[in-house]
């Protein structure tokens, strides 16, 4: 049975004592909750510390927005995996399209960034999608099939059974256009095809999440899609009441798929 799971991206937003004051109104708001998903927040390098702290013994996982591959070096305002290990980050998220689009994260980068997660035992959600070129081109399969295949390169099934996935079309993104729920479904399930070309059934067993203006509003209908495990949240990861709706739809979809099991 695949993990279901609601991750929270605060992407360049938070001070620090913003963070601590999020953090303590989610952790209020799960308090005595049962049958949860899994829940992780991604706060800035900043905070990572400071929300490692506050959640410890809790329901709520912490990841890092990003890392270098490297464990040590003169890589002037880089993070390696050890660095956030040491602080007691349990996942870290890999080749989200900002990373792609702004700071030139490639499929190869990504690959590598995924084998030192995995080797230095950090939980993974590798990013993948399109954008409104590439949809409009009738290229989506391809380029999330591409993007899926070369971050798997040179990996053994073994090495990633950890792995999460996140489909987030770029156009999405932040900009309050939702993927239909089909469509998002009929993508991710060439997502698994995809994985599943490189190690037979592994496909069917990994966590795949939709990212993009996923909100309230719209979370019942993605879950409602068997292939879609989760979400990987922006904006409204940066609300309290917000989240914790999304939270919520999330511990109802991991009911009806325990119950169904």
């Amino acid at each position: 049975m695949r993990k279901v799971m609601i991750a929270g991206n605060w992407k360049m937003n938070m001070t620090t004592s913003e963070a601590k004051e999020l953090t303590a109104a989610l952790l209020k708001g799960v308090h005595g909750q049962h049958e949860l998903p899994e829940v992780v927040i991604s706060p800035p390098f900043t905070s990572l510390q400071a929300v490692v702290e506050l959640t410890k013994d809790s329901h709520i996982k912490v990841g890092a927005q990003n890392m270098d591959y490297r464990e040590s070096g003169a890589f002037t305002g880089e993070i390696s995996p050890l660095m956030l290990l040491d602080l007691g980050v349990k996942y870290v998220i890999i080749g989200h399209s900002e990373r792609r689009q702004f700071f030139g994260e490639t499929n190869e980068s990504v690959n590598l960034k995924l084998k030192s997660a995995l080797k230095h035992h950090l939980i993974p959600i590798v990013c993948v999608g399109e954008t409104l070129d590439q949809r409009e081109a009738n290229h989506t399969d391809s380029v999330v099939s591409t993007q899926m295949t070369a971050a798997l390169a040179d990996l053994s099934e073994n090495q990633l059974k950890p792995l999460v996935v996140a489909y987030e079309p770029v156009w999405a993104i932040g900009t309050g256009k939702v993927c239909a729920a089909s469509e998002a479904s009929r993508v991710i399930k060439v997502i698994r095809q995809a994985i599943n070309s490189v190690h037979a059934g592994l496909g069917d067993h990994v966590p795949v999440l939709y990212g993009g203006s996923v909100n309230s509003k719209n979370i019942e209908e993605q879950l409602a899609q068997p292939d879609i495990d989760g979400g990987l949240i922006g904006g409204a990861s940066l609300k309290a009441d917000e989240f914790l709706t999304l939270i919520k739809a999330g511990a109802k979809r991991k009911q009806l798929t325990t119950h169904h099991r």
